[in-house]
């Protein structure tokens, strides 16, 4: 798996976790949909992503997926 599918995944899972987290637990649990919408969106016009520095160190390394 790549850098940045591994990115993807974990948001995807965040988001899903964090909405069955609102309907089964709290609806206070919004606001983690809410920061990672906003890191995904503030990523994606800075490049600087924690998640992706994050799997860096665990040595996931970046590659082509289309080539």
């Amino acid at each position: 798996m790549t850098l940045d599918r591994a990115v993807m995944a974990f948001a995807g899972a965040m988001v899903l976790v964090s909405l069955a987290l609102t309907q089964f637990v709290h609806p206070a649990w919004i606001w983690l949909t809410v920061f990672v919408g906003a890191n995904l969106l503030q990523a994606s016009f800075t490049g600087f992503c924690p998640a992706a520095m994050a799997f860096k160190r665990l040595g996931l390394k970046a590659g082509v997926v289309f080539r």
